[in-house]
């Protein structure tokens, strides 16, 4: 199994940058999605595993199973994919701290299959998870939803007190430093394809 570095914030201020949109086209009429430049990422669902090494390939996408589960970890700087093969289990993508962006979803291929995201930390050995987005693909045109808080908010487990006292409250933005490392952990049934846009505010 492949080993991937995982960047944890630590308890340090991590001043990050999003100036970097790379410019896409606008936003087509209809599907829910703002217009304008924006980063875009495609989850591609498949049958079979990767075997192909897939880090630092400068891709936007990641492939996950078609039915099953797999980890993307999230880490700090500008948008990137450092590992595209979540087949193996575990991916890795890059963005920055929530505030200056909104993220947008929606679910593609055919109807009937969905795929959920649980937003996960990990903390002092032990791993948390709370079910966050579920993206249904339904008949007809599939629009864009605003999932920016979804995406951008963990829960605390509800009996780790102390924990949610060292972090003022039962939710935390992704990266605060209250939390070790930060993942999606992406179980998928059937879904071939989510997109997910990121757009700067403003």
């Amino acid at each position: 199994m492949k080993r991937i570095a995982i960047i944890v914030a630590g308890f340090a201020t991590v001043a990050l940058s999003v100036g970097v949109f790379p410019t896409g086209a606008s936003a087509g009429t209809g599907n829910g999605a703002p217009s304008g430049s924006h980063y875009n990422l495609n989850i591609i669902g498949v049958p079979k595993g990767k075997s192909a090494l897939l880090t630092g390939t400068s891709g936007k996408s990641i492939f996950v199973p078609l039915s099953g589960s797999c980890k993307i970890y999230l880490t700090p700087g500008i948008f990137s994919v450092l590992d595209r093969n979540c087949t193996d289990g575990r991916a890795l993508f890059q963005l920055p701290a929530p505030g200056s962006y909104t993220i947008w979803a929606r679910a593609l291929g055919k109807p009937g299959h969905l795929a959920t995201f649980k937003n996960c930390y990990l903390q002092l050995g032990s791993t948390y998870c709370a079910t966050s987005l579920t993206l249904l693909r339904t008949k007809g045109q599939s629009k864009f939803q605003n999932v920016t808080t979804l995406l951008t908010t963990f829960t605390i487990a509800p009996l780790n007190t102390a924990l949610q006292l060292a972090c003022g409250g039962t939710t935390v933005s992704l990266f605060d430093p209250c939390l070790l490392q930060y993942f999606w952990l992406y179980v998928n049934n059937g879904l071939k394809l989510v997109q997910l846009r990121f757009y700067q505010n403003g």
